[in-house]
């Protein structure tokens, strides 16, 4: 499917039951190719390759308790001590992202409180920056360079 995102040479592999897996570089191993799966892969690579992310400050599917409940942080970036600076939240390029979007990568925020919230279906991107001393955020026009955060 065409994002709106740049391409690059992915590494996917069918199974002998035709069940198609996609490589994530940050995980380091083959997972299921999903819709979302391939705009998490392309987003990332975009923010690696054209934003300057370090690879080593990346996670996907980072674990977090909310409420008493698990779950899972699609991407998380770090900064060079370690502490989590972006949450992006990754939708399927069919769906489109709405402020049920927003409410959901906002919830996450109160448990890891980082300064840039990202959403994206691929073909749309949505960055804001977060203001605690104000109690604001603004959007911003692009995902900013990691030298910038």
């Amino acid at each position: 499917m065409k994002l709106n995102l740049p391409s690059y040479n992915t590494r996917v592999a069918v199974s002998a039951s035709g069940e198609r897996s996609i490589y994530d570089r940050l995980r380091q191993k083959y997972v299921a190719l999903t819709p979302e799966e391939w705009v998490r892969q392309h987003f990332v690579e975009f923010m690696i390759v054209r934003r300057g992310y370090p690879q080593s400050l990346m996670a996907n599917e980072v674990g977090i308790t909310l409420n008493g409940t698990k779950r899972r942080c699609d991407t998380v970036v770090f900064d060079r001590h370690g502490c989590p600076v972006m949450i992006v939240e990754y939708k399927a390029p069919t769906i489109e992202v709405t402020q049920k979007t927003f409410d959901q990568i906002v919830r996450y925020n109160m448990v890891l409180r980082v300064k840039y919230l990202v959403v994206s279906n691929g073909l749309t991107h949505y960055c804001c920056a977060i203001d605690y001393q104000q109690m604001s955020y603004r959007f911003l026009p692009d995902v900013p360079e990691y030298a910038l955060l």
